[in-house]
Parts: C-alpha cells; sequence; structure tokens
C-alpha cells in the first residue's frame, strides 16, 4: 500500500509540472505581427465609476493620458452627483484641459447591472467612430488603446479586441495576496492557454475593451446582456453568435488593488466562481478544475500515508501541495504580478482547498456587487 501511494504522489506531482508547462508556455506567446491601419478612426471611451476605488486620481489620470493616433473621447459615468469619486474625477479632467467629460446615467432599473447601465448611458452619448469601455479600477499604459485598436481592425470579422488584466501592486495583506494569485496565476494563465495564438475567444473580460460599432448593433446592442451578471463576458457570447471574433491582445492592463481583507477577497473569489460557471466556457476552465481536483487528491493522498506511517508517501503528497502553490505563484510573476513576499506564499496552496466551499456558497442565490445587491436565478 505504501508503494501505491508513492506512486500515486509521484503521478500528482507530474500532473502539477505538466500544466505549469502548458500555462507558462501560453504566457509566453508572443504578439501576432499587425499593420497600422493607414488611418485610426476616432473613439469614445466610457468608463463606469462606482465608489472611490484605490489610487482612483492616477487611475483617473492613466485613463487619460494617451498616445492614440487618432481623435480620443472619455467619458466617465456615475450614477448621480453623491458618490465619492466624482470629486476626484473633476480635478483630473479639469487639469487634463479637453477631450474628456462626466456625465450622470442615474441609478438602473431592475434586472440590470450598475455597470452596463453605465455603459448604455455613455454609448447614446458617445460620437466615436469605435468605442470601448473601461473600468475605473485599472490604469491603462498610455499605448495601450493602440494596441487594441490596431487588432480590431487588423481583420474585418473581429468585433471585439480586450486586454488581460495584471494585478502588479505588490501585496499587503493576505487578501491582497489572494485576488492576485487569483487574477494573474489562476484566470490570466488560463485564458491564455484557451485563447491560443490567434487570441481568439468565444466571450469578453471586459476590463478594457474596444468595439466596432456595427458588431455591437449585430449582436444586438448593449441591452442584449440585460439581465446577465456577467454581462461583459455574454456580450462577448452575442458578439460571437453573430459570427464576429472576440480577440484579446498579449500586452496587459494593470488594475490597482490594496488593502484587501480576507472576508472582501472571498467575495471575489465566489463572484468569479460565479462568472466562470455562467460566463466563461468549460473548455477555459476544466484544467483549473483538475488542478483544483489534484490538490484535493493530494490532501487525501497525505492523510492516508500519516495513518498508514508511509513517510515517503507522506512527503511526496506534502510535496505536491507545495509545488502546486509555488506554480500559482511562478505564474502570477511570469504574467507580471507583483512580488509575494516569502512569508505570505502558503496562501497560494490554499486557493484550490477554499474553492468547494466557495462554490458551497453558491446556493445562496445573492451577490454583492459596487455597493448593489444582485439577486440570482438559480
Amino acid at each position: 500500500m505504501a508503494t501505491v501511494l508513492s506512486v500515486l504522489g509521484l503521478v500528482l506531482l507530474a500532473d502539477v509540472v505538466v500544466w505549469h508547462r502548458v500555462f507558462a508556455r501560453a504566457i509566453a506567446r508572443p504578439e501576432p505581427p499587425r499593420r497600422p491601419p493607414a488611418r485610426y478612426p476616432s473613439i469614445t471611451v466610457v468608463r463606469p465609476v462606482r465608489g472611490l476605488d484605490v489610487g482612483a486620481a492616477e487611475n483617473f489620470r492613466a485613463a487619460l493620458v494617451t498616445n492614440y493616433p487618432g481623435e480620443v473621447e472619455t467619458l466617465f459615468v456615475f450614477d448621480d452627483e453623491a458618490d465619492p469619486g466624482l470629486p476626484v474625477a473633476r480635478e483630473v479632467v479639469a487639469a487634463h484641459g479637453g477631450g474628456a467629460a462626466i456625465m450622470f446615467s442615474g441609478q438602473p432599473p431592475d434586472g440590470r447591472t450598475g455597470k452596463l447601465h453605465a455603459m448604455i448611458a455613455g454609448m447614446r452619448r458617445a460620437r466615436g467612430e469605435l468605442v470601448a469601455f473601461g473600468d475605473s479600477d485599472t490604469r491603462p499604459s498610455p499605448d495601450l488603446l493602440t494596441a487594441l485598436v490596431d487588432a480590431l481592425l487588423a481583420a474585418p470579422d473581429v468585433g471585439c479586441t480586450f486586454s488581460p488584466v495584471v494585478v502588479v501592486d505588490p501585496p499587503q495583506t493576505v487578501g491582497d495576496v489572494g485576488y492576485a494569485l487569483m487574477m494573474d496565476g489562476l484566470y490570466g494563465p488560463g485564458v491564455a492557454r484557451a485563447a491560443g495564438a490567434s487570441g481568439r475567444l468565444p466571450f469578453i473580460m471586459g476590463q478594457l475593451m474596444v468595439f466596432r460599432r456595427e458588431a455591437l448593433a449585430a449582436a444586438g446592442g448593449l441591452a442584449c446582456a440585460d439581465g446577465q451578471l456577467v454581462d461583459d463576458m455574454y456580450l462577448g457570447r452575442c458578439l460571437h453568435s453573430a459570427g464576429y471574433a472576440n480577440v484579446m491582445i498579449r500586452a496587459p492592463l494593470a488594475v490597482a488593488n490594496r488593502g484587501t481583507s480576507l472576508r472582501r477577497f472571498l467575495a471575489i473569489y465566489r463572484r468569479w466562481m460565479l462568472f466562470g460557471r455562467d460566463g466563461i466556457p468549460i473548455r477555459c476552465t476544466w484544467p483549473l478544475w483538475l488542478r483544483g481536483i489534484a490538490a484535493w487528491l493530494a490532501i487525501a493522498l497525505l492523510v492516508a500515508a500519516l495513518a498508514l506511517g508511509a513517510g515517503g508517501a507522506a512527503l511526496l503528497a506534502a510535496g505536491v501541495v507545495v509545488a502546486q502553490g509555488e506554480s500559482i505563484v511562478r505564474l502570477h510573476t511570469r504574467f507580471g504580478g507583483g512580488r509575494i513576499a516569502w512569508h505570505r506564499r502558503w496562501f497560494a496552496a490554499a486557493l484550490f482547498l477554499l474553492a468547494p466551499f466557495v462554490v458551497a456558497s453558491m446556493a445562496w442565490p445573492r451577490v454583492d456587487w459596487r455597493g448593489r445587491a444582485y439577486a440570482l436565478a438559480r
């Protein structure tokens, strides 16, 4: 029995190594060469804002500092005048000196997320030939918008381009570690593997996305995502059904995150698990589920080996748990994430071990997001 447990430990360890190499290769794929268009069309960037994000002023400034060769209009969309982020946005827009405006969308109707409602309000006012939507907690680099438009105009069937997000701030709390590893060590590499060399996916991760207007119209407009919690991913599915491609480029989009409590991280983890259930196809998520199963098998193997007094098998099983966590940390670093201190790396191994409890919490049909509560259909 000790020999059998040792063999199982070696199989699980090999599984960790194989999947680590698969994801590492996916991250390392180069951006395909694209020829710049003869003329860059005008573009409107709609940025829904609710609340005061971490580093809000830096986020707003980054959204306005762009090297895009064409005309850029930026609209910051708030619910109303009471939003705590409004004074910061007004100060940044006033200092920028043109090309940006602040508008109000009012409260969303039932069955529509606040973000989608703000996007629809901004779309009605947008003047650009292309339209983009960006989250308020992101900090795009000056050349990112140009790279997204280059990819959008590279082929006539591309309806939307988007950028993968990366948490670049060094984590300060355990919640920060969990958030960074989830985004940069799990979801980012997983989506990169699914996208392949072409970058084409049947969904969108919508922290910053650029659309052709005709593609949005063919998909049924932004309102096609009414009733959806994962509205940006659902928009990608509508575009895909309408015959347009969604392309993820390689250039990352920095997202600001600091001071996340463990409780808040668990709420974010639950929300992303919900996203994965409804918004991301199984072909993109099944490797992550397999890795989670392997982590739990390693725990079961460790318990069995200790019960039988099989020291070698127990060491192998413990090695699998450690290797799984170290793989996530290294993928996070390779993806561009900030450095994680050694004394906080243990939380990487806990990510998969927490998953069953997070899945069980989905039985509660409600999710809180940006100060709003959404009731979910079962």
